[in-house]
Order: structure tokens, then C-alpha cells, then sequence
């Protein structure tokens, strides 16, 4: 209550911190004269006074204001637009090293221009990190121009470029890519054996758009770089088959947790199965000698208990792929970890891809926490305050919009059944459909959109085929026409190809979208419809005359369904159920009402809806039916709402919890990883490691000497014949040791330092023989790569570990504390085995007087697992290019062509063959291992 008062006298901490931004938006406005009336070579110029003032001493804060003057008056003359006031605060937020939380629509991609000018004044460089290929290289080119303009660099770092041009990129003044991109370059760096051959150049400032998406939802997994490993897909394929015979008691399902268990008589079935199948030889199932079993069973058993088809991925051309929770998109190449995906692949008859382990991983929350500034937009962040501020020690900024919001949001419509809902929403729909209103329907899942879209169709709608030619048509004839359209599109991932054209015509009047959530997709909704897409699409053939006429006419049309989508009022937001999460439903809500359009939005609910039926209460359906509710009657109230949002919060709550467990644990691999790193760039610096070798190799000596002779004991005690053997054995080297111990008055020290000068004389020997240049390049090479190889065996222990130390749990200890315990005693360890293996190596190494072959990386495949966004960066980014290009033919959409047959003889006719299918020359091996070696 005192809160509240305090709030209504003072104004919110936002208020606060917005008011304290007014002055300097003042100062600018008032340059603003001043800077336009300046020529365009003045203006760039201001650039090299800018950079002058800072190596003379000021601040990038002192320049705040005529940077932000100088950007706005750029961004004028180069693209046109004009930077709002609220963009400006914006910028200010961003440069401060916060999250700008700004609606769909206000221009966050604009904003971002005024702090990565200010900050790359500097020289350090500024990464602007994008969700996806296409929006990188989008924003990267027309936002280009504006850094263009002022004299600064711009770099793109997308999917399949090489180490030269990534270099480039990075060594521009402001560098533009995705998140995995930049996570993946700062793994593949510290792989390097060369320090010219790293492509990054630090981690000065970054920007994160879509924050949240990026820093919450793809944060949850790992960045993995992994190698093949043995192929066990007989394994998989073996034990799928026992699964389907396992009955209801046989195992315990935990949706809220999603996790699956087997029961005591499961395990006993299991096991007795297992044995039938010749798969379990002796002992029981736990036995130590059997692991590698159990884990076996227990994902075969999620993929068929947990894993639901064409809701959590599809079966397409042979392949599993991931369906993304948050945004519907297929991600084709990625793939689950920890052998889930071959048993998804076993569970649906499809070849099983060997296993991969891991060579390097990070976490984004690790990754991102290298930047000495990290500043971050969105539309959707302040519901994840708390983890922002706990994480990465970001506020987030409310920034208000440029003009009010006239978007009505009605509160929620609650049913018993999903069957009543989908009759509401229905008739909802045909309701607007009649007044040309345009409306987009967010579902959940692919499953839930085609269901709706099945209904329709019972209704005598019909779905638009966008790769078919005049598929529009009808669209525009209703829409000119002001009568309802009985038309459809549907954006999932079976239509990913098609998302292009099914956004731009969705502010249509008369349009209704089905969208499998609306996360993330970098394109805002035009009331109606996408000037720039029709002009691209009508008017690519066109020239002269006959385009100028008929680009006028499209600009007509345009302006004048605009008018009828107001009159109709305004995009309607429909959602079928509500996400676990409020950020994902606000994003849906945010895609009606930009810039001031009218909008509406509704939700409709059931108590089947999964959020209702896991986390609900399970007496409300009879509670409701005592009250006296009848079939098709929905309860509407602001309550039903607040309780809902009471529930999203409990779940946001609890996954946040279980996001920072998991940190919490890999930040003391990211300790490890940050000395190992650390020290690896550190010897490709130095010149000669001649000094560190030879620390390592006294001590080795150290160790031997401490391991067999113990101290202040008398010789007799001394293990001469075991240390004489450890001293061939590590140090290739025979002092007479025996001699040595029948000395009067020898102690365990001047032992120590007798064999040290052993060793040390015994490597002098051999560099004279090796030559000392090549000695120096050796060193560091066996160095490095040992290095990496005790690195990556440490990383597959310290995963293992991960898994079984919760059990430790149920003897009352901590399994943070015993992984912090075991995990320094294992990285002590892999210190040890470093000294002693490249000594080892050192002190017998012959090697022929030319320079070695340089060393190699192991083959490597980059993933990230279950990211929120799940575009296919690649695919996605070479279909928006085709169109950007003017090409709208069914292959540029990524439709399917049939295949033309295949000829043994020809490979011409062979056409697109995937890495992992047989080769179709008839060899019967992989064609990643046949003609693909020289693809």
C-alpha cells in the first residue's frame, strides 16, 4: 500500500530513470539546426573529431549528445528515416548497458544505431548479435548505411564463411551476426594453434536483440562443438523395440519436469527383456559394467513416453528434426544431446546418425559475460527482470512509444472442453472475417494449428497455397470488396518455406493467418499488407512506363486496404491457450497495434489446455459444473486473468530456478575453461616456452622423487628400483640412482636436484640433436595439442559427473558443493597428466631436420541444442535472399520439386544428396565419404 502511495508521488523507478534521460533528448534537439545545416563531408567528418576528442581525453559519455545529433541527421540523409525522441532515450538505455524494452513496431533495429556509433568511436569494435542469418545481413546493409555515411565499417558474420573473411568482419568497426555465430568463432578461437589464426578480436560491447529470446530461452542449452564418436545405432534400434512392450505400470511420467522413470517391476521387465534380446550377459541392470544400458533405456523410454510427433519435431525426408517450442520453426541440423535423437530416430524408423562427442561447449549466459558492456532490446523483457539483473547484472528500461497504444485487450474466455473453445473461436473468427477485419490466431503447437485449420475447412474455408501462381488474388478481390475472404494461411514449420509471403499479406483486410507462435520472427505485421514485398513480387518483369504505372497502383491499393483494415478495427489478435511463459503471449499480443493502429486481442481458453490440465487445479471442472455452467458458456472475469498470470508466474519462477541450477554448475567448468583458455593464448603469444617446459619437467622430477623417496626417511626406506624405473619411463634417462643412495649423508633434496641436472642435461642433449629452432616450434605444438586432448577427455568426465552427482543428495550432501570438490580434484589431475605426458613426449622426441605439418583440427560439427528461436539460420537466410533479390520461384521458397531420377553414371542428374545418404554412384558408402570429399 505505502508503495503504491510512494509510486503515485514519486513515479516507478522506470519513471525515474526515463525523466533523468529528458534533458540530454533536449540538448540533441537542440543540435539539430546546427548538424543539418552542415554538408555531407562535414559531417562525416565529425567522425575524426569525435575519435581526436577521445584520445585527447574525454568520454564516450561527453560525446553522448553530438554523437546521437550526428546519427540522426545521418540516418536521414542515407535511409530517410528519422530518429523519434523515445529512440533517442532508447539509445541512451542501450549505451548505458541495459535492456531497452521497446514494442513491436517503435524501431529497435534504428535505435541500436545511435549506441554502436558512439561506442565504436572507440575502436575496440561493437557486436550486434541477431537471432538470424537473414536479420543480420539485413540489418547489417541497411543500417550499413548510415555507419557507411559517417566513414565507419560494417562486418556480417553469417553461416558458411571462412576464417579470412570472418577476420574481416570482426575487424570492422561494428560487426553484425548471430548469437551462435559469435559463441561458436569464441570456441573455434581457443582451438586455434596460431594466434593470427583466431578470427575474433576481444569482447569490448555488444547489443543483443530479441534479449530475451537469446539470453533466456536459447540460454537453456549449451554451444557444443563435437567430433563423431563409435556408431551404435544397432543398440538403438534393439532396445526401441523392447519399449512398446512395457505396460502403464511399468514406468512414472512427470510432464511439469518432463521426465520419465521406470518402476520397480519395469526395471525387473527391463531387465528380463534385455536378456531375451541377448543385450544383458550377467549381473542386473545397475551394475557399473552396464551404464551405458541403462542410459540407452531411459531415453528410448522419454522418446516414446515424452517426445510427441508433429508437436515436438517432424519426420521429413527421412530425418527427425526439432520442432521449437516457443516459435514452431523446424531447426534442421540440430539435434538433442546425449543420444535422444538417434532413439527418436530408432522410434521412427529412420537411420540412426551416430553420436557425437564434445570437443568444446559454453553457455550463452557464460559467453555473454565476457563483454566488458553488454546492453540488450526487446519488446518482451520485464517479466524476466529478476533473471536479467541476477545473470548478467542488466536493468531493463521501459521505453514508452512514440504514440499511444490503442490496442483493446479483453480479458480471457475460459471453457470446460477444448471442443467448446474451438466453437468459440470459430465463430470469433467468422465474426471478424465478415467486417474484413485481418486476424492472426497464435497456436501452440503444429498440432493445435492444423486442427483449427481442419475445423475451418468444415466451415467451407480454404487454405492459401502462397507457392501457387494468383494465389493472392482472391485475397485482394475480398479485400476490395469489403466481402469475407473464406480464406486461410497457416504459418508453421511445414510451411516455414512460405513465411515470407504469409507475414507480409497478413495485415490484409479480410486475412487470417493461423501462426504457430509468433516468437521472434523479425517482421512486423503492415496493416494493409507489405508495400515494399508486392513491389518486388509484381513489378520484377516490369520496367519503364508499365512499372512506374504499376507501382502507383500498388501504392494505391495498399493505402486504400490500409483504411479498410482501420475502419475493420485494426489487427485482431487471437490466442488459442496461454504459454507457460507471459513473455510469449505478450509477444503474440505485440504484433497488433504498432505505431498507434487500433488493435484487439483475446484469448480463449479450456481446462484441457495443458498450462490448465498441469498446473491448474483438478476439482475446478466439477467445481464448474456444481455452479451450474452449460456446454458452450465460457467464464469471463479480470480474476480468471490474474490467476492465470499468478500460475505463468509460479512456472517462469520455477524454470528460472532450474536455469540458474544449471549455471550454477557449469560455472565452475567455465572457471576451468577460462584458466585452460587464458593459458593457451598465452603460449601461442610467447615466442619460446623454453621456461615452462622446463618447469614441467623439474616438476615431473618433483613428483617421482616425492612418490618414492619419502621425506627426511633413511635411504634403506628409498624405492630406488621403482624410481629408477619411473625415471626411464618419464624422463628417458638412467642416472646411476643406486650409486647415489649408498652416499653418506644424501638427502631426499640433493637427490631431486641430481636428477633434475640429469634431465635438464639429457633435453640439452636432444635439442642440440633436434636443432633449438625446431625445438622451440615443437614444444609448443605437443604443448598445445596435449593440452587439448586432456581438455576434451576432462569435458566428456565432467559431463558424466554432472549426471550422478545429484544422488549424492540422498546421503545429506550437497551435489554442488561435491561437484565443485571432485571437479578441482580432476582438473588438479589433468594438470599432472599434462606435466608427465608432454615430458614424456619432449625428452624422446627425434624428429627429421624440415618444419613439421601444421597440426589439424579434428573434424567438428557446431550445434546448439533446443534453441528458442530455432530458425534455420541458413536455410532461412538463402530463401529471404532469393526474394530480396526479386526471385519468387518455388525453389526460392524452399518448395519441393519432384526429384529427377538419379543416374549412377552422371552426377549431373544427382541433383542435392545429403551428407549422410549413400552415395548414388553404387559404391555403398556414405556420400560425405565418397564424391562429398570433394564437394
Amino acid at each position: 500500500m505505502l508503495g503504491n502511495l510512494a509510486k503515485k508521488i514519486f513515479g516507478s523507478a522506470n519513471d525515474r530513470r526515463l525523466k533523468s534521460y529528458r534533458p540530454k533528448v533536449a540538448e540533441i534537439n537542440a543540435l539539430e539546426p546546427e548538424v543539418a545545416a552542415l554538408s555531407d563531408e562535414a559531417l562525416r567528418g565529425r567522425t575524426d573529431e569525435f575519435r581526436a576528442q577521445l584520445a585527447a581525453g574525454k568520454s564516450l559519455d561527453d560525446l553522448l549528445v553530438p554523437a546521437f545529433a550526428t546519427v540522426r541527421e545521418a540516418a536521414k540523409r542515407a535511409i530517410g528515416q528519422r530518429h523519434f525522441d523515445v529512440q533517442l532515450v532508447g539509445g541512451m538505455v542501450l549505451h548505458e548497458g541495459a535492456i531497452s524494452e521497446m514494442k513491436t513496431g517503435e524501431g529497435k533495429t534504428l535505435v541500436a544505431t545511435l549506441a554502436c556509433y558512439l561506442n565504436a568511436l572507440a575502436g575496440n569494435g561493437v557486436h550486434v548479435v541477431t537471432v538470424n542469418d537473414y536479420l543480420a545481413r539485413r540489418d547489417s546493409e541497411n543500417m550499413g548505411r548510415i555507419y557507411n555515411f559517417l566513414g565507419l565499417t560494417v562486418g556480417v558474420i553469417v553461416h558458411g564463411l571462412d576464417d579470412s573473411e570472418r577476420a574481416q568482419a570482426y575487424a570492422a568497426d561494428i560487426t553484425y551476426g548471430t548469437n551462435n555465430e559469435f559463441g561458436f568463432d569464441y570456441l573455434r578461437d581457443n582451438m586455434k594453434y596460431e594466434l593470427n589464426q583466431m578470427v575474433q578480436r576481444g569482447h569490448s560491447y555488444a547489443i543483443v536483440d530479441e534479449v530475451d529470446s537469446i539470453l533466456i530461452d536459447e540460454a537453456r542449452t549449451p554451444l557444443i562443438i563435437s567430433g563423431p564418436s563409435d556408431d551404435r545405432s544397432d543398440l538403438y534400434n534393439s532396445i526401441d523395440k523392447l519399449i512398446p512392450r512395457l505396460d502403464k505400470g511399468d514406468f512414472e511420467l512427470d510432464e511439469k519436469q518432463r521426465s520419465a522413470s521406470l518402476t520397480e517391476d519395469g526395471n525387473e521387465k527391463v531387465e528380463q527383456l534385455l536378456r531375451e534380446a541377448g543385450l544383458l550377459t550377467e549381473g542386473s541392470l545397475y551394475e557399473s559394467a552396464n551404464v551405458t544400458l541403462v542410459h540407452h533405456v531411459n531415453q528410448a523410454l522419454r522418446a516414446h513416453k515424452l517426445f510427441q510427433r508433429d508437436k515436438d519435431y517432424i519426420v521429413r525426408n527421412g530425418e527427425v528434426v526439432i520442432i521449437d517450442e516457443f516459435t514452431g520453426r523446424m531447426m534442421p541440423g540440430r539435434r538433442y544431446s546425449e543420444g535422444q535423437h538417434q532413439a527418436l530416430e530408432a522410434k521412427e524408423g529412420v537411420t540412426v546418425q551416430p553420436e557425437n562427442v564434445t570437443l568444446a561447449s559454453i553457455t550463452f549466459q557464460n559467453y555473454f559475460r565476457l563483454y566488458k558492456k553488454l546492453a540488450g532490446m526487446t519488446g518482451t523483457a520485464s517479466t524476466e527482470s529478476e533473471e536479467f539483473a541476477e545473470i548478467y547484472k542488466l536493468d531493463v528500461v521501459e521505453i514508452p512509444t512514440n504514440k499511444p497504444v490503442r490496442r483493446i485487450d479483453s480479458d480471457d474466455e475460459v471453457y470446460r472442453t477444448s471442443g467448446e473453445k474451438l466453437a468459440a473461436i470459430v465463430t470469433e473468427i467468422e465474426a471478424a472475417n465478415a467486417k474484413a477485419q485481418p486476424l492472426l490466431v497464435g497456436t501452440t503447437s503444429i498440432e493445435k494449428s492444423e486442427q483449427l485449420a481442419e475445423y475451418l475447412k468444415t466451415k467451407g474455408y480454404k487454405i492459401i497455397d502462397f507457392g501457387a501462381p494468383g494465389a493472392l488474388d482472391k485475397l485482394y478481390a475480398a479485400a476490395r470488396s469489403g466481402k469475407p475472404s473464406k480464406q486461410f494461411a497457416v504459418l508453421n514449420a511445414r510451411f516455414h518455406e512460405q513465411e515470407a509471403y504469409i507475414v507480409a499479406e497478413a495485415g490484409v483486410p479480410g486475412a487470417i493467418t493461423i501462426a504457430t507462435n509468433m516468437a521472434g520472427r523479425g517482421t512486423d505485421i503492415q496493416l494493409g499488407g507489405n508495400l515494399d514485398m508486392r513491389l518486388k513480387q509484381e513489378c520484377a518483369e516490369l520496367e519503364g512506363e508499365a512499372r512506374e504505372a504499376r507501382e502507383k497502383a500498388i501504392r494505391e491499393e495498399v493505402a486504400e486496404f490500409k483504411e479498410k483494415a482501420l475502419a475493420g478495427g485494426g489487427l485482431y489478435i487471437i490466442g488459442t491457450e496461454r504459454h507457460e511463459s507471459r513473455r510469449i503471449d505478450n509477444q503474440l499480443r505485440g504484433r497488433s497495434g504498432r505505431q498507434g493502429d487500433p488493435g484487439q486481442s483475446k484469448f480463449f481458453l479450456s481446462l484441457q489446455d495443458d498450462l490448465m490440465r498441469i498446473f491448474g487445479s483438478d476439482r475446478m471442472d466439477a467445481m464448474l459444473v456444481k455452479l451450474g455452467l452449460q456446454e458452450g458458456e465460457a467464464i469471463i472475469h479480470p480474476w480468471i486473468n490474474k490467476a492465470l498470470e499468478k500460475a505463468q508466474q509460479k512456472v517462469e519462477a520455477r524454470n528460472f530456478d532450474m536455469r540458474k541450477n544449471v549455471l550454477k554448475f557449469d560455472n565452475v567448468m567455465n572457471d576451468q575453461r577460462k584458466v585452460v583458455f587464458e593459458q593457451r593464448r598465452e603460449m601461442m603469444a610467447q615466442e619460446s616456452l623454453e621456461d615452462v617446459i622446463g618447469e614441467m619437467r623439474h616438476g615431473v622430477v618433483e613428483d617421482l622423487v616425492a612418490a618414492h623417496v619419502p621425506h627426511d626417511a633413511y635411504p634403506e626406506a628409498w624405492d630406488i628400483a621403482g624410481l629408477t624405473e619411473a625415471a626411464k619411463a618419464q624422463l628417458n634417462i638412467e642416472p646411476p640412482l643406486a650409486d647415489w643412495a649408498k652416499e653418506e649423508g644424501i638427502a631426499d633434496e640433493e637427490l631431486r636436484d641430481r636428477l633434475e641436472k640429469a634431465a635438464d642435461e639429457a633435453y640439452a642433449a636432444r635439442e642440440q640433436m633436434n636443432s633449438l629452432d625446431l625445438t622451440r616450434y615443437i614444444e609448443k605444438q605437443v604443448l598445445l595439442q596435449t593440452l587439448d586432448h586432456l581438455w576434451r577427455e576432462h569435458l566428456v568426465v565432467l559431463d558424466h559427473l554432472r549426471q550422478v552427482i545429484g544422488w549424492r543428495g540422498l546421503a545429506q550432501r550437497d551435489p554442488l558443493n561435491e561437484y565443485k570438490s571432485e571437479a578441482f580434484e580432476l582438473f588438479d589431475a589433468l594438470i599432472t597428466r599434462l606435466r608427465e605426458i608432454v615430458t614424456a613426449q619432449l625428452m624422446r622426441i627425434e624428429v627429421a631436420h624440415q618444419r613439421p605439418a601444421e597440426p589439424q583440427l579434428p573434424p567438428m560439427q557446431a550445434m546448439h541444442l533446443d534453441p528458442s528461436t530455432g530458425e534455420d539460420e541458413l536455410a532461412l537466410a538463402q530463401i529471404n535472399a532469393r526474394i530480396e533479390a526479386g526471385d519468387f520461384s518455388p525453389r526460392a521458397l524452399g518448395a519441393a520439386e519432384p526429384a529427377p531420377e538419379r543416374d549412377p553414371n552422371n552426377p549431373e542428374t544427382w541433383g542435392r544428396i545429403g551428407r549422410n545418404e549413400a552415395c548414388p554412384c553404387g559404391s555403398g558408402k556414405k556420400y560425405k565419404h565418397c564424391h562429398g570429399v570433394l564437394a
